[in-house]
C-alpha cells in the first residue's frame, strides 16, 4: 500500500513518518509519495487526524494503480467540478439566495431528500426571467481549481468522461461543449415564454438516478462500474460512488468523506493525477 500525501511540503514528511515508510519520494511540488506503508485502522485513523488540521490531503492506495486501470471519470458538477451551486445562485437574481441555500446545504448533508427538496427550491423560482440563468453562466460560473489539467490528464490516458448533475442542463450543456465531455445528464428547467415556472420536466436526476446513468454510461462503454472514477461532495452523490473502482470526495460534506476512497480537502481536481498517473 502506498501513502500519498499532497500538501505544504513541511508538513508532508512529518505526517508521513507516522505510517513508518520504508521510503519516501518528493513527486511535484506539493506531494510525497510513502512506499509500502502499514495500512491498518489505527494508522490510517492516525494520518488522517493528523493530515486535516495540517491542510494536507492524505490517500492510501493500492501499489501500482494507474489511470489505466480505468475506462470512465464520471463528475457531479455543482461544487465539484463547478465552485458553485446554480441554483443557489439562480435564486439570488430572485433576492432568495439565503432561504434556498440552506435547503441546498440540508440536502447535501443528507438530512433532506434530494427530489423533494429540488421541487421545494425550484419552486421558488416561478417568474424569475430565464435570461438569470445566462448571467450565473457568465458572470458567477467558475472551474474548480484543476479542473481543466485533470481532464486533460485522464482524456491523454483515454478514459470517457460524464457530467452527472442534480443540477440543471442549461449548465451541463454548456459545459459538455466548453470542455470536450463525452456524457452529460441533469434536470431540465420549464421555462414558458421566456420565464421560469418553478417546475422540473420529466423525472429529477436523484441519487439513484445519478448511479443509474453511471451504469447505462459503462454499459453503453462495454465496461463495469469497477473500472470507474466517480467523485462528488454531496449525500446525493453517494450512491453512484459507492459502485465506483474509485470514489473521490471532493472539498466534500463529511459523510461523503467517510466512505469515500479519496478525500481531497485541500487539492485542486488534478491531485487525481498525482494519485493516479498515466502508468
Amino acid at each position: 500500500m502506498h501513502l500519498i500525501l499532497q500538501g505544504p511540503l513541511d508538513q508532508l514528511a512529518h505526517i508521513g513518518a507516522i505510517a513508518d515508510p520504508a521510503r519516501a519520494f518528493t513527486i511535484g511540488a506539493h506531494a510525497m509519495r510513502f512506499e509500502d506503508v502499514e495500512a491498518g485502522e489505527r494508522v490510517r485513523a492516525a494520518v488522517s487526524l493528523a493530515a486535516f488540521p495540517a491542510g494536507v490531503d492524505a490517500t492510501f492506495i493500492a501499489a501500482g494503480r494507474t489511470l489505466a486501470d480505468f475506462k470512465l471519470v464520471a463528475m457531479d458538477m455543482d461544487s465539484t467540478l463547478i465552485t458553485i451551486e446554480c441554483i443557489d445562485e439562480i435564486a439570488d437574481m430572485q433576492g432568495l439566495k439565503t432561504q434556498v441555500s440552506e435547503i441546498t446545504e440540508a440536502a447535501m448533508r443528507g438530512e433532506l431528500d434530494f427530489g423533494a427538496s429540488l421541487t421545494k427550491r425550484v419552486a421558488l423560482l416561478e417568474g424569475l426571467d430565464a435570461s438569470a440563468l445566462e448571467r450565473v453562466y457568465d458572470e458567477r460560473l467558475r472551474l474548480s481549481p484543476g479542473a481543466e489539467t485533470m481532464l486533460a490528464g485522464v482524456k491523454a490516458a483515454g478514459l470517457k468522461t460524464l457530467l452527472v448533475s442534480g443540477g440543471f442542463t442549461f449548465f451541463t450543456e454548456r459545459l459538455q461543449q466548453r470542455l470536450g465531455l463525452d456524457y452529460a445528464h441533469a434536470n431540465v428547467l420549464e421555462v414558458r415564454e421566456g420565464k421560469l415556472t418553478g417546475k422540473v420536466l420529466g423525472g429529477i436526476v436523484d441519487a439513484l438516478e445519478k448511479k443509474h446513468t453511471v451504469e447505462r454510461v459503462c454499459a453503453e462503454l462495454g465496461i463495469t462500474p469497477q473500472q470507474a472514477i466517480v467523485m462528488g461532495d454531496g449525500a446525493n452523490d453517494l450512491q453512484m460512488m459507492a459502485i465506483a473502482g474509485l470514489s473521490v470526495a471532493f472539498r466534500a460534506k463529511p459523510v461523503v468523506r467517510a466512505h469515500a476512497s479519496v478525500a481531497l480537502n485541500f487539492s485542486g481536481l488534478d491531485a487525481l493525477l498525482t494519485i493516479l498517473p498515466e502508468s
